[in-house]
């Protein structure tokens, strides 16, 4: 069996949503000291709705791909749908990750997450969802 599924090496190899949102109404940064790897995830939120998500990310194939991946399954959708991502569904959409590699999609999870939480930090008035 391959190291990595073809869902893994085509969001590796054609990453989708890289780049930066320079107004974005939300960023979340995280990195991991271990291996290195570090995601930057930018969010553009109207009426609710995650209209536009980009990321950067300095690591390995798995986190490339664990950041693409997490970009496509918020962009369009609701902020609470945005809150329920985990990293298992990250993992399941690229039709698995290494077991050493896991850490990749804790990674984006948690790089989503401080995205929104810093948009509530920069918007105040909106109410938070559940999530």
């Amino acid at each position: 069996m391959a190291l990595y599924s073809d869902k893994v090496m085509d969001h590796f190899r054609n990453p989708r949503n890289v780049g930066v949102i320079e107004d974005a109404d939300g960023v979340g940064e995280v990195g991991n000291a271990r291996c290195g790897d570090i995601m930057k995830m930018y969010l553009k939120i109207d009426d609710g709705i995650i209209s536009d998500v980009k990321f950067e990310t300095f690591g390995c194939a798995s986190a490339i791909a664990s950041s693409s991946m997490a970009t496509e399954l918020i962009k369009g959708r609701p902020i609470s749908e945005a809150l329920s991502l985990t990293n298992k569904a990250v993992a399941e959409a690229l039709d698995g990750l290494p077991a050493y590699k896991m850490h990749c999609s804790v990674l984006a999870e948690e790089a989503v997450r401080l995205a929104l939480e810093d948009y509530y930090a920069r918007h105040p008035m909106v109410e938070r969802t559940a999530g």
